[in-house]
Order: C-alpha cells, then structure tokens, then sequence
C-alpha cells in the first residue's frame, strides 16, 4: 500500500540556448525534492541502537513511519513541509518515497571559511519514536576529520542532537526543534569560520597570538582536507546528487584553483579568498604567513585537483599557465620535492609535458 504522501511544489524548469542558439528546457535541481533511490544512505539497513524497546531490528518500515495516524509520521510530514519551503540557498536536501524516516542533505561551504565551495553531505535519520528523540546524523566524510564535530568515522557532535554537552536550550525539544535547525547549526556553527575554536578549551588560557597561530595552522589542515573530499565526491557522488556534485564542481573550479595559488602564495589567508582576488576579515596588502607544510601538501594535490577538474568538463582555459609561472619561482621544499617537480607532474597528467631536443622527456621520472 502506498503512503500518502503530501503534494510538493510542481517540478519547474528553465530554459538554456545551446550553442546553436537553440532553446532547450533544462531540470532544475531543486533544494527540496522526493526520490526513490535510497540504496546507498548510510542508515538504510542499521540497527537503531539508541531504541530502548529491545525490538528486533528496523528498517524504517514499521508501524510509526507507515501509518499515517502515528505521531512519527506526521511530525516528519511537517519538516517535508518546513524544508521545502525554508531551506536557504545554500543547502539542498532529499527525501525517500518509500523510506520517509531516511533525507540526505549537502551543505555548500560558506565564504570567508576555511570549507568555502566544497560540499558536505549528511544521512539523517529519524527514530521511532521521533521527534520524543532528535535525529540521527552521519557525515559522509571519506575518512578525513575536517572538523572538531566531526569525526573521521562518520560522528556528528551537536548539542542539538544531544551528541555533545550543552545548555538545556541548545538541546533537542521535542515541541520546537526541526531538521532544518540542525541543518543551519552545521552550516553556522560547525562548518564556520576557525573550526579550531570548535574544540573545547582552546582559546579559554592567555595567549591569543599563540591560539590564533594554532588557529590558522588548523585551517590550513581543514581546506587541504577539504580539497581531499573534492576529488572523493567527483569519484564516487552520493546518489541522487550525481548531476548537481558535476555541475557545482564545474562552475567553481577555476575559483578553487585561484584560491589555492592565492593560499601558497600567502597573498590571503585560508579561507578568504574571493573571486576578484580580495579577501575578507584581513588586510588583502599585507602578506600571510603559510606554513611550509601546507605548501607543500597543496602543492601535491594541487595537480590531482586540476587533472579532476579537467575530466569533469571544467573549462580552465589558460588557467594553468596563469598559475604556473607564479609558484615556479619559488622551488618549496617538502620531504625532498618541490613544487616545480609537482608542476612537472601536471603537464604529464594533462599531456603538457614538451620533450627537448633527443626527443625525451625534460622532467626525470621518480626513478631517475
């Protein structure tokens, strides 16, 4: 029996001229959408472990999410309808037809952060007994610990979701709080601009020059990562965000590269780079210091991050040489490599590499 599910907003679409100057409608990828396909959400087939009932195991198709009376089912009918109509631009978001305790939600990486363009997905889940209990969170993070709330294994610590301590306000409420809450708590609070504060008792003893220089190296880390987290997600999108994953990374690769030659470059610090080369929160004259380290670790994955681009259809134009010459004349020195050789890297990847007069290769291999 199907569920009676509530009627949305109709589909739209819009209208774009091909280069033949034909007009052709095009789907909108919407903040807030139904679908079928739940086969990869992280909660699909686990074991509620929080239920205290001592129940068998659940896959979200007992009585509390099919039967439209229950209270589970109608308080999770209302956050469809608070998410359709309130998500902000920045945050888009998927349900499941026929697993209604089960959404997916990726967050866009704000400015004037150290997460700026990248995208961040979360499987939400809701209990049994919800909203007695707040939602279950995942974040799907490829291993890497981006963030102090964040685990490497997937944990999400918010006092929202009763994961980590706080004040009774900051704690779930049954009769108040929503998924969208703790969606814009990630957004503000977590993913935000010196997640390095995030950690309890950093920043409390004297000291700020000392915290702030922590500070910067742990942002350093957090946009490396995140860069890392890039190239996962052009490998292996979540389902049913394929198209919006290409088209995302598409229209903002070329800000991304910028902004990593403007970071080993020390012209802005992490995190502050914007698309007509300013920054915010510092003074855009004055040089940043950037630690070795992380000219080094961008260094090397800055070519995997162009090779990545480069296949998911980026137009980079003369990209690469605008940002060649710059950093080559500097050689930075990490673990005996530098940045020229990385460079050297590139041109093999993207079938640059120019051969001198014998007809070999200008660059030794890793063998020489």
């Amino acid at each position: 029996m199907a569920l009676a599910l509530p009627s949305l907003e109709p589909r739209q679409q819009q209208q774009q001229t091909t280069a033949r100057g034909e007009i052709q409608e095009i789907d909108i990828f919407h903040r807030f959408d139904v679908v079928s396909d739940s086969s990869d959400h992280h909660y699909l087939d686990i074991i509620k472990k929080e239920n205290n009932s001592g129940s068998k195991k659940t896959k979200g198709e007992g009585d509390s999410f099919s039967n439209i009376s229950s209270g589970a089912y109608k308080k999770i009918m209302q956050e469809w309808k608070i998410l359709e109509k309130h998500l902000p631009d920045s945050i888009y978001v998927r349900v499941y037809e026929n697993r209604i305790d089960l959404l997916r939600a990726v967050i866009i990486g704000a400015a004037g952060t150290p997460y700026h363009d990248g995208l961040y997905f979360f499987d939400i889940a809701f209990p049994p007994d919800f909203p007695a209990r707040p939602p279950l969170v995942y974040y799907r993070s490829f291993g890497l610990r981006i963030n102090p709330n964040l685990y490497a294994n997937g944990r999400v610590c918010l006092s929202l979701l009763n994961t980590w301590p706080g004040k009774k306000r900051e704690k779930w409420n049954s009769s108040e709080s929503t998924v969208l809450q703790v969606l814009v708590s990630l957004q503000a609070l977590v993913l935000n601009e010196k997640p390095y504060y995030n950690e309890p008792g950093n920043g409390v003893l004297p000291g700020r020059a000392i915290w702030e220089k922590k500070s910067n190296a742990y942002s350093e880390n957090v946009f490396f990562l995140s860069c890392k987290t890039m190239l996962f997600l052009l490998r292996t999108p979540p389902t049913n965000f394929e198209g919006f994953v290409t088209g995302h990374f598409r229209e903002k690769a070329s800000v991304i590269l910028s902004a990593c030659n403007a970071y080993i470059k020390g012209e802005v610090r992490v995190g502050f780079y914007r698309n007509d080369g300013s920054c915010s929160s510092c003074q855009s004259s004055s040089h940043v210091h950037v630690s070795e380290k992380f000219k080094g670790l961008m260094g090397q994955l800055y070519p995997q991050l162009v090779s990545g681009f480069k296949r998911n259809g980026a137009s980079l134009g003369d990209f690469l040489e605008q940002l060649k010459q710059p950093v080559e004349k500097k050689t930075l020195s990490f673990k005996g490599k530098t940045v020229r050789m990385v460079f050297g890297k590139l041109k093999k990847v993207l079938g640059l590499k120019k051969k001198d007069n014998s007809g070999k290769s200008g660059v030794k291999s890793n063998g020489s």
